[in-house]
């Protein structure tokens, strides 16, 4: 089963370094965090399979890294400063502010006898600051709230040296920054986030089709990634959902234990940010095509995905408790493209005999996936460990191993175990493994 309780895995994400709340030795920094030894190598397999079926497996997007500060003309243009907010409202009695779109009545959610709130009024997410030595209008900046803009602003530089066209795709992962009201179910909501954007720049005619596409392409995506068709469902936005810039919109959702989240949008940004900026910077941001010698403004279907929301995601649906021998246990069922390690190399023994070997094992393994190597307590103890951080593949070096150079294999899932001779160990696991 899933998890049906978030605590499940916040406990075993704190227990076996997942996540740590962050600044926690000074009483923590509300709805932040820090990725541990496990989840900050689950959270980079995340975004690298992202790139790997975004980028990689294709022909048609390019991957950049744009700058995380921007001046204010880039999102006056893009349209945050006058459209990025949240509606704001104060409770009088318990002083604590809430978004008035989350409130299901007007009764504060501290149950405060006598609450009342002020009226609502518009809270913008940016998070802006200085730069350079001076404050002042002049040194003003922002930090991003989307990796988006940095695309849009890069189009011409990527079309001229790339000598690609429509349909073409920019891609990017990186950090972004929102001051959230409201932040909220451990990793799903937080001020400081890494999203993985797509930007797919089409001739405006074909808009409908690719962005039924890729609301097709990203949802299979999650699927075949080990999430359960019926804990995902597409919701499109209803007209009054839609941002400034959206001629429609979709929603994956993953179904948390809090109820239906969102994990990526797909939107329909027709030529609205292309145009904008042209029209801010007074720098052509078309497209000439000389086969139908046609110049045009591209359309934009941007599917937009949050990496630390997918971490959670994968986290909660791979979640299980099931029985071996008698004996209860906690098992991560991840996709082996997303567990912390691909494989453990366990020694039987700690003796130097078995030392020797183990560690070669190991080395041959870890240029190839990324390995654990773990020696301590009796090893039905460190099956359970593994089981538990999700790791799919156990490789056990015993005594027979001197002898008759094969180690014991075995499997998370079924906990099923074969002898595999050490010569053909890697290949057996890459086979097992699918890569």
């Amino acid at each position: 089963m899933p998890a049906s309780d978030l605590d499940q895995v916040v406990n075993l994400a704190k227990r076996r370094g997942f996540v740590y709340p962050s600044a926690e030795i000074y009483g923590g920094f509300r709805s932040s965090y820090d990725y541990g030894p496990l989840g900050s190598l689950m959270l980079r397999n995340v975004k690298d399979a992202w790139v790997r079926t975004m980028v990689q497996q294709r022909d048609d997007v390019l991957l950049i890294d744009a700058a995380i500060l921007g001046p204010p003309q880039v999102f006056e243009a893009s349209g945050h400063l006058e459209n990025f907010s949240d509606p704001l409202v104060d409770c009088t009695v318990c002083k604590r502010r809430f978004r008035e779109d989350q409130l299901e009545a007007r009764d504060c959610p501290q149950q405060r006898k006598g609450c009342a709130f002020t009226e609502s009024r518009a809270f913008n997410l940016m998070f802006r600051t200085t730069a350079g030595p001076v404050e002042g209008t002049g040194a003003e900046v922002y930090m991003r709230p989307e990796t988006a803009q940095g695309m849009f602003v890069n189009f011409a530089n990527v079309l001229q040296t790339s000598r690609k066209k429509p349909p073409f795709g920019i891609a990017q992962v990186g950090k972004s920054f929102r001051n959230e009201i409201t932040p909220g179910n451990f990793i799903f909501r937080t001020r400081e986030f890494e999203q993985m954007e797509l930007e797919f720049f089409v001739p405006p005619s074909e808009s409908g089709k690719w962005y039924e596409y890729w609301c097709g392409a990203r949802l299979a995506w999650y699927r075949d990634l080990g999430i359960p068709a019926d804990m995902l469902r597409i919701r499109e936005h209803a007209a009054d959902e839609l941002s400034h810039y959206s001629a429609g919109t979709s929603d994956i959702e993953f179904r948390f234990p809090w109820g239906w989240g969102e994990l990526e949008g797909v939107a329909q940004r027709t030529d609205f940010d292309l145009n904008r900026h042209s029209q801010h910077s007074g720098q052509r941001l078309d497209y000439f095509d000389q086969a139908t010698n046609e110049r045009y403004v591209p359309y934009v279907v941007e599917p937009a995905a949050g990496a630390n929301r997918a971490m959670a995601a994968f986290l909660l649906a791979a979640y299980d408790e099931d029985e071996v021998a008698g004996e209860r246990r906690t098992v991560l069922r991840l996709h082996p493209r997303l567990a912390p390690y691909q494989v453990a190399v366990l020694p039987l023994s700690k003796k130097d005999e078995l030392g020797g070997p183990a560690r070669e094992v190991f080395r041959a393994l870890s240029s190839r996936y990324m390995c654990d190597y773990d020696e301590t307590q009796a090893i039905g103890r460190r099956y359970r460990r593994q089981d538990e951080i999700g790791t799919p593949w156990c490789v056990t070096v015993d005594f027979d191993t001197l002898t008759d150079g094969a180690v014991t294999i075995r499997e998370r899932d079924t906990t099923r175990q074969e002898r595999v001779p050490v010569a053909s160990l890697a290949d057996e696991l890459a086979r097992r493994l699918g890569f």
